[in-house]
Protein backbone atom coordinates (compact mmCIF):
# COMPACT_ATOMS: atom_id res chain seq x y z
CA UNK A 1 0.00 0.00 0.00
CA UNK A 2 1.07 3.21 -1.02
CA UNK A 3 2.09 6.28 1.97
CA UNK A 4 -0.44 8.19 -0.09
CA UNK A 5 -2.99 5.69 0.99
CA UNK A 6 -1.60 5.12 4.42
CA UNK A 7 -2.28 9.11 4.86
CA UNK A 8 -5.67 8.79 3.55
CA UNK A 9 -6.66 5.68 5.31
CA UNK A 10 -10.25 4.79 5.92
CA UNK A 11 -11.80 4.62 9.53
CA UNK A 12 -13.65 1.34 10.69
CA UNK A 13 -17.48 0.85 12.27
CA UNK A 14 -17.35 -2.34 14.51
CA UNK A 15 -21.06 -3.34 15.63
CA UNK A 16 -20.80 -4.53 18.83
CA UNK A 17 -23.85 -4.02 20.43
CA UNK A 18 -25.44 -7.88 19.79
CA UNK A 19 -26.27 -10.05 23.07
CA UNK A 20 -24.81 -13.60 20.66
CA UNK A 21 -27.69 -15.30 21.60
CA UNK A 22 -26.95 -18.34 19.71
CA UNK A 23 -23.64 -18.61 21.79
CA UNK A 24 -25.26 -18.75 24.92
CA UNK A 25 -24.13 -17.65 28.51
CA UNK A 26 -24.20 -14.77 30.50
CA UNK A 27 -21.17 -12.64 29.02
CA UNK A 28 -21.81 -11.11 25.07
CA UNK A 29 -19.47 -13.56 22.84
CA UNK A 30 -17.41 -10.56 22.05
CA UNK A 31 -16.15 -10.72 25.49
CA UNK A 32 -15.35 -13.97 26.36
CA UNK A 33 -11.76 -14.57 27.23
CA UNK A 34 -8.90 -16.23 24.70
CA UNK A 35 -5.47 -16.28 26.11
CA UNK A 36 -6.55 -13.53 28.43
CA UNK A 37 -7.89 -10.83 26.14
CA UNK A 38 -11.23 -10.30 25.18
CA UNK A 39 -12.58 -11.91 21.40
CA UNK A 40 -13.28 -7.79 20.51
CA UNK A 41 -9.55 -7.03 21.14
CA UNK A 42 -8.53 -9.37 18.15
CA UNK A 43 -10.59 -7.91 15.92
CA UNK A 44 -9.63 -4.79 16.80
CA UNK A 45 -6.05 -5.17 16.60
CA UNK A 46 -6.21 -6.95 13.34
CA UNK A 47 -7.95 -3.51 11.97
CA UNK A 48 -5.92 -1.35 13.87
CA UNK A 49 -2.52 -2.94 12.93
CA UNK A 50 -3.27 -2.35 9.33
CA UNK A 51 -1.90 0.93 7.80
CA UNK A 52 -4.29 1.62 5.58
CA UNK A 53 -6.47 2.13 8.42
CA UNK A 54 -7.26 5.46 10.96
CA UNK A 55 -9.37 4.72 13.41
CA UNK A 56 -12.17 2.56 14.43
CA UNK A 57 -15.61 3.35 16.20
CA UNK A 58 -17.16 0.82 18.26
CA UNK A 59 -21.12 0.45 18.35
CA UNK A 60 -22.02 -0.57 21.82
CA UNK A 61 -25.18 -1.55 23.84
CA UNK A 62 -26.61 1.12 25.93
CA UNK A 63 -25.97 -0.99 29.11
CA UNK A 64 -22.75 -3.08 28.20
CA UNK A 65 -20.74 -3.22 31.43
CA UNK A 66 -18.10 -4.78 29.90
CA UNK A 67 -15.99 -2.29 27.24
CA UNK A 68 -12.65 -2.11 29.25
CA UNK A 69 -12.94 1.75 28.01
CA UNK A 70 -9.88 1.50 25.15
CA UNK A 71 -9.53 4.93 23.95
CA UNK A 72 -6.12 3.61 21.29
CA UNK A 73 -4.93 0.57 19.87
CA UNK A 74 -2.17 0.38 18.15
CA UNK A 75 -1.59 4.43 18.39
CA UNK A 76 -5.09 4.84 17.01
CA UNK A 77 -7.96 6.26 18.32
CA UNK A 78 -10.35 4.36 19.17
CA UNK A 79 -14.40 6.39 19.91
CA UNK A 80 -17.39 4.31 21.10
CA UNK A 81 -21.15 5.38 20.53
CA UNK A 82 -24.46 3.54 21.70
CA UNK A 83 -25.94 1.53 19.22
CA UNK A 84 -29.61 0.26 18.66
CA UNK A 85 -32.00 -2.99 18.34
CA UNK A 86 -30.56 -4.39 14.82
CA UNK A 87 -27.35 -4.58 13.57
CA UNK A 88 -28.08 -1.34 10.70
CA UNK A 89 -29.30 0.56 13.41
CA UNK A 90 -25.94 0.34 15.31
CA UNK A 91 -24.21 0.60 12.20
CA UNK A 92 -25.90 4.03 11.15
CA UNK A 93 -25.06 5.04 14.82
CA UNK A 94 -21.74 4.24 14.13
CA UNK A 95 -21.86 6.44 10.94
CA UNK A 96 -22.72 9.64 12.95
CA UNK A 97 -20.88 9.02 15.39
CA UNK A 98 -17.25 9.66 13.05
CA UNK A 99 -15.35 12.26 13.65
CA UNK A 100 -15.96 15.26 11.07
CA UNK A 101 -12.84 14.40 8.75
CA UNK A 102 -14.63 11.69 7.30
CA UNK A 103 -16.57 13.20 4.19
CA UNK A 104 -19.59 11.87 2.93
CA UNK A 105 -18.16 10.40 -0.20
CA UNK A 106 -15.16 8.97 2.03
CA UNK A 107 -15.03 4.95 2.09
CA UNK A 108 -15.83 3.20 5.82
CA UNK A 109 -15.07 0.08 6.63
CA UNK A 110 -17.78 -2.43 8.91
CA UNK A 111 -16.14 -5.12 10.83
CA UNK A 112 -18.28 -7.59 12.57
CA UNK A 113 -16.74 -7.48 16.46
CA UNK A 114 -16.53 -11.46 16.51
CA UNK A 115 -14.63 -12.11 13.49
CA UNK A 116 -11.15 -12.04 14.74
CA UNK A 117 -9.47 -13.53 12.20
CA UNK A 118 -9.28 -11.18 9.80
CA UNK A 119 -5.88 -11.43 7.32
CA UNK A 120 -3.66 -8.64 7.03
CA UNK A 121 -2.94 -9.71 3.20
CA UNK A 122 -6.92 -10.16 2.95
CA UNK A 123 -7.44 -6.17 4.48
CA UNK A 124 -5.15 -4.62 2.10
CA UNK A 125 -6.60 -6.09 -1.02
CA UNK A 126 -10.28 -4.91 0.01
CA UNK A 127 -8.64 -1.61 0.56
CA UNK A 128 -6.58 -1.24 -2.96
CA UNK A 129 -9.75 -2.54 -4.66
CA UNK A 130 -12.39 -1.39 -3.19
CA UNK A 131 -11.10 2.44 -3.00
CA UNK A 132 -10.83 1.63 -7.25
CA UNK A 133 -14.80 1.05 -7.44
CA UNK A 134 -17.48 2.92 -7.66
CA UNK A 135 -19.21 1.37 -5.18
CA UNK A 136 -17.25 -0.49 -2.95
CA UNK A 137 -16.37 -3.89 -2.12
CA UNK A 138 -16.79 -6.75 0.09
CA UNK A 139 -14.48 -9.67 1.46
CA UNK A 140 -16.53 -13.12 0.62
CA UNK A 141 -15.42 -16.55 -0.04
CA UNK A 142 -16.41 -18.81 -3.07
CA UNK A 143 -19.11 -21.65 -1.91
CA UNK A 144 -17.11 -24.62 -2.40
CA UNK A 145 -19.51 -27.47 -0.59
CA UNK A 146 -22.25 -29.00 -2.48
CA UNK A 147 -25.83 -27.34 -1.32
CA UNK A 148 -28.82 -29.25 -1.14
CA UNK A 149 -32.59 -27.24 -0.69
CA UNK A 150 -34.04 -29.07 1.53
CA UNK A 151 -38.25 -30.41 1.34
CA UNK A 152 -40.69 -29.01 4.27
CA UNK A 153 -40.54 -32.98 5.65
CA UNK A 154 -36.49 -32.78 5.46
CA UNK A 155 -35.88 -34.51 2.80
CA UNK A 156 -33.50 -33.83 -0.47
CA UNK A 157 -35.14 -31.74 -3.02
CA UNK A 158 -32.59 -30.80 -5.51
CA UNK A 159 -28.81 -30.19 -5.28
CA UNK A 160 -28.56 -26.28 -6.41
CA UNK A 161 -25.28 -25.11 -8.70
CA UNK A 162 -22.69 -22.84 -6.32
CA UNK A 163 -21.01 -21.54 -9.08
CA UNK A 164 -21.65 -18.37 -8.36
CA UNK A 165 -22.37 -18.03 -5.14
CA UNK A 166 -20.23 -16.70 -2.16
CA UNK A 167 -20.21 -16.71 1.35
CA UNK A 168 -20.12 -12.66 2.66
CA UNK A 169 -17.24 -11.74 5.13
CA UNK A 170 -16.19 -8.84 6.75
CA UNK A 171 -14.43 -6.07 6.20
CA UNK A 172 -16.87 -4.50 3.93
CA UNK A 173 -16.24 -1.08 2.41
CA UNK A 174 -18.77 1.54 0.96
CA UNK A 175 -19.04 5.33 0.85
CA UNK A 176 -20.12 6.72 3.92
CA UNK A 177 -22.94 8.55 2.80
CA UNK A 178 -24.17 6.39 0.26
CA UNK A 179 -24.16 3.08 3.06
CA UNK A 180 -25.91 5.35 5.25
CA UNK A 181 -28.88 6.20 2.88
CA UNK A 182 -28.85 2.54 1.82
CA UNK A 183 -29.45 1.33 5.52
CA UNK A 184 -32.53 4.09 6.50
CA UNK A 185 -34.06 2.82 3.07
CA UNK A 186 -34.02 -0.24 4.22
CA UNK A 187 -35.33 0.23 7.75
CA UNK A 188 -37.76 2.20 6.55
CA UNK A 189 -39.09 -0.83 4.27
CA UNK A 190 -39.24 -2.65 7.17
CA UNK A 191 -36.28 -4.68 6.09
CA UNK A 192 -33.96 -6.64 8.10
CA UNK A 193 -30.33 -6.61 6.20
CA UNK A 194 -27.95 -9.16 7.32
CA UNK A 195 -25.10 -7.37 6.22
CA UNK A 196 -24.14 -3.61 4.68
CA UNK A 197 -23.60 -5.10 1.21
CA UNK A 198 -27.46 -6.13 1.21
CA UNK A 199 -29.05 -2.91 2.03
CA UNK A 200 -26.42 -1.55 -1.47
CA UNK A 201 -28.14 -4.54 -3.12
CA UNK A 202 -31.50 -2.74 -2.70
CA UNK A 203 -30.59 0.47 -4.18
CA UNK A 204 -29.64 -1.41 -7.14
CA UNK A 205 -25.98 -1.20 -6.55
CA UNK A 206 -23.15 -3.81 -7.21
CA UNK A 207 -20.33 -3.80 -4.92
CA UNK A 208 -17.05 -6.00 -6.44
CA UNK A 209 -16.57 -9.28 -4.17
CA UNK A 210 -12.91 -9.42 -2.76
CA UNK A 211 -11.86 -13.05 -2.01
CA UNK A 212 -10.45 -13.27 1.38
CA UNK A 213 -9.05 -16.11 3.15
CA UNK A 214 -11.63 -19.08 4.51
CA UNK A 215 -10.22 -18.70 7.70
CA UNK A 216 -11.94 -15.49 8.50
CA UNK A 217 -14.89 -16.86 10.35
CA UNK A 218 -16.99 -15.33 13.07
CA UNK A 219 -17.61 -16.74 16.20
CA UNK A 220 -20.78 -18.28 16.65
CA UNK A 221 -20.87 -21.35 18.78
CA UNK A 222 -18.74 -22.35 21.33
CA UNK A 223 -17.22 -24.97 18.74
CA UNK A 224 -16.08 -21.39 16.30
CA UNK A 225 -14.38 -20.02 19.70
CA UNK A 226 -12.36 -22.94 20.24
CA UNK A 227 -11.51 -23.32 16.15
CA UNK A 228 -10.20 -19.73 16.87
CA UNK A 229 -8.42 -20.89 20.08
CA UNK A 230 -6.62 -23.69 17.71
CA UNK A 231 -5.44 -20.84 15.28
CA UNK A 232 -4.21 -18.51 17.70
CA UNK A 233 -2.07 -21.46 19.28
CA UNK A 234 -0.39 -21.77 16.19
CA UNK A 235 0.49 -17.94 15.59
CA UNK A 236 3.80 -17.17 16.40
CA UNK A 237 4.64 -14.05 18.71
CA UNK A 238 3.85 -11.02 17.22
CA UNK A 239 2.50 -12.79 13.92
CA UNK A 240 -0.03 -10.55 12.19
CA UNK A 241 -1.16 -12.45 9.35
Amino acid sequence: MSPEQVRGGVWAIVPAAGRGARFGGALPKQYVEVEGRPLIAYSLAALLAHPGVRGAVVVLADDDRHWPDWREISGKPLLRCAGGQSRADSVLAGLLALPDEVRADDFVLVHDAARPNLRHGDLTALLERGRNDPVGAILAAPVRDTLKRAGDDGGIDRTEPRERLWRALTPQLFRRLQLARALEAASEAGLAVTDEAMAMERQGMRPLLVEGAEDNFKVTTASDLARFEFVLSRRQPGEIE
